[in-house]
């Protein structure tokens, strides 16, 4: 079955995507730089309009995506699309979640153990011609604690990698936790704030909603223990920045590493001057395997679509 479709891609994305539509019939226009003056103008001559991260679909621009009928991301969160538009139109909104699900759970990985073992500061000093072995007394990942607040697909990647590390494993979410997962890696179910209590580090794998805005605030990192770290790779917005800077600084923290904020990119953001603070620049699904999965499977969905199995 062959398609007259013609597709808009926004952003850079990985070539499969375009390979797999244009095998399939698909007309495909890739305009990774393309400008919202310009998105504006042309949006309203495509079926299907594909984005990655540096494009917004706002409101005004679905009311002129007037042949619309899917919108995808290729990646996972749909906070730069406006999807209640998008639905009051009756036009698909799909990601791609099972593609960065592996890459952001080893970056959690990675960025513990660099927290762990203070390896940002190591290189540093290094680098400086300073020798501090005897200051760098790290600590092991295994007999910890990891809190995981929200059980998805990445969360639960998270957790069988952590438990082969010997973790323990905490995990909360809104919604039912599967029982023969919980039991494979031993997790614990908790309340939100008993996990907080509980965790040597937290690390949060929640979409940006009314109700995960600033979820870890000033109250929550109280109740942390002092040695405590938290993660977050899901969404700038849901740690509260001003609150975790001034726990950082008065040492009633032990450390965080964030790979997104709350505005980006987070050029002079007050954290990166703390010692026990590491910034990566929203990186959780760049990698080159993660980024060849999400494409191919958007180009799969988009095409299960058309053919109405989906």
């Amino acid at each position: 079955m062959s398609f007259s479709e013609k597709v808009l891609i926004c952003d850079q994305v990985d070539a499969v995507l375009n390979n797999v539509l244009q095998k399939n019939g698909l007309t495909v226009t890739y305009e990774p730089q393309i400008t919202p003056e310009d998105l504006a103008k042309k949006i309203g001559d495509y079926e299907i309009v594909v984005v990655r991260s540096r494009t917004t679909i706002t409101k005004e621009l679905v009311e002129k995506a007037t042949k619309c009928k899917i919108m995808a991301r290729v990646g996972v969160g749909l906070d730069n699309i406006d999807t209640e538009a998008a639905k009051a139109k009756n036009i698909r909104v799909i990601n791609a979640v099972e593609g960065a699900m592996n890459a952001v759970a080893e970056l959690v990985i990675g960025l513990m153990l660099a927290m762990a073992r203070d390896i940002p500061r190591a290189d540093r000093e290094l680098r400086n011609d300073k020798w501090i072995k005897k200051e760098l007394m790290g600590t092991e990942l295994a007999g910890k604690y990891l809190g995981i607040v929200g059980l998805g697909n990445i969360g639960k990647r998270l957790a069988r990698l952590a438990r082969a590390l010997n973790m323990n494993i905490i995990g909360f979410d809104v919604i039912p936790i599967d029982a023969e997962f919980a039991k494979e890696v031993g997790l614990m179910k908790a309340d939100l704030d008993t996990l907080l209590q509980s965790s040597d580090y937290v690390s949060l794998h929640v979409p940006l909603l009314d109700s995960t805005k600033n979820l870890i605030n000033a109250q929550r990192i109280s109740t942390m223990k002092k040695t405590a770290r938290i993660i977050n790779t899901s969404r700038g917005g849901t740690v509260d920045e001003n609150a975790l800077y001034e726990a950082l600084k008065a040492g009633t923290l032990g450390g965080a590493a964030l790979d997104v904020f709350e505005k980006e990119p987070a050029i002079g953001n007050k954290l990166v001057s703390l010692p026990n603070f590491i910034a990566t620049p929203h990186i959780g699904a760049q990698t080159k395997e993660a980024q060849s999965l999400a494409a191919n499977v958007i180009a799969e969905k988009i095409i299960q679509i058309l053919r109405g199995v989906l």
